[in-house]
């Protein structure tokens, strides 16, 4: 089968090799839609592959191809959308239902061969079935959806109040769509990119905020009536957005940092004495699970997708085939290129 293989830094190789074959209880599927996700970004332009060589990708969708011995739950033909986490389904952790925190996981795509080929092999618990109303590039946006909605779900947000969402990526906009399905009073998205938060009021966002701008704290205080924001969704990673994140807080808000940081983050001993007077909820997000695996955000977000609720269409940037992945990496080593998810058709 065609794959694209990882090989070193900035050493991804379109090429043939070995299609996968399915043991018992595993699924093998033909990938028909992939995405290439942020977390993928420094394992291909930086070295924090955990191996070489690899097949990354792991947002994906396509048709059952082959079922190994014992599987009951699918069938050849049957239209699916992958699940990259493995957990072990034994520890302490697991038991509990909190699979992302498993110690003794395997994740198809970063520590095992993923998406960005022809066919990727998977337990058939590590797949979810996609409604004949539903495109495969769309089917391929429920991993990241689910991570979004996900945080909302940990801080157990019920509607209602003001909220900010710092970062207007695919999880920023994700995370926009899921608030004002869960019914946000209102919900503003912070950006440093005019593109981006021009697709998050095409998406509904109430108010965008240029975050260079000067008069930006000004908007977000005339929004909040100078109280600040109930909820505060962090997702673009950075260090200068998660400190912002202790000045939008209002009294009692709650804060969730979605993304993932690339650099060492300080905050000043006024910005932390905001976390103790404000007395807010501060809290991380890892991926997208919940009891019964993969969890009810999986379920919501098909949901959403069958009944029209959810636009993942506006996040994709351009369509590209497998064989020019060359490409959509060049275009992610330049800056701003990318104004949303790049979809590998293969």
């Amino acid at each position: 089968m065609k794959a694209a293989v990882l090989y070193a830094q900035n050493d991804i190789r379109v090429e043939s090799v070995e299609m996968p074959v399915p043991k018992a209880h595993e699924i093998v599927v033909n990938v028909k839609a992939t995405g290439i996700c942020g977390s993928d970004l420094p394992r291909v332009l930086g070295t924090a592959a955990h191996h070489y060589p690899i097949v990354l990708g792991h947002e994906f969708s396509g048709v059952v191809a082959q079922v190994g011995e014992g599987v009951s739950k699918w069938k050849i033909g049957d239209r699916v959308a992958g699940v990259p986490l493995k957990p072990c389904f034994r520890c302490l952790d697991c038991l509990g239902g909190n699979f992302a925190q498993c110690k003794h996981y395997s994740f198809i795509g970063s520590r095992e061969n993923g998406s960005w080929a022809e066919y990727v092999v998977l337990p058939e618990t590590n797949a979810i079935a996609v409604d004949d109303a539903v495109s495969f590039e769309e089917a391929a946006f429920v991993e990241p959806s689910a991570v979004a909605l996900h945080a909302l779900q940990l801080i157990r947000f019920q509607g209602g109040g003001h909220v900010a969402i710092l970062g207007g990526g695919n999880i920023g906009l994700l995370a926009l769509q899921w608030a004002r399905l869960l019914g946000a009073r209102d919900v503003t998205v912070f950006d440093i990119d005019p593109a981006r938060l021009e697709t998050a009021k095409a998406l509904g966002a109430d108010f965008t905020i240029l975050a260079t701008d000067p008069h930006a704290e000004d908007e977000w205080k005339s929004v909040t009536g100078g109280r600040g924001f109930d909820v505060v969704l962090e997702t673009a990673g950075s260090d200068a957005t998660m400190r912002q994140s202790f000045e939008l807080a209002a009294a009692k808000a709650s804060v969730c940092f979605i993304g993932t940081p690339v650099r060492d983050l300080t905050f000043s001993h006024r910005q932390f004495e905001l976390l103790n007077r404000k007395e807010f909820t501060l809290t991380g997000s890892w991926m997208s699970y919940s009891a019964p695996f993969p969890g009810r955000e999986w379920d919501l977000t098909m949901d959403g997708l069958r009944q029209g609720r959810l636009n993942f269409k506006a996040l994709i940037d351009r369509k590209l085939p497998l064989d020019r992945i060359q490409e959509a990496f060049e275009r992610y080593r330049t800056p701003g290129a990318v104004k949303g998810k790049i979809m590998l058709i293969v």
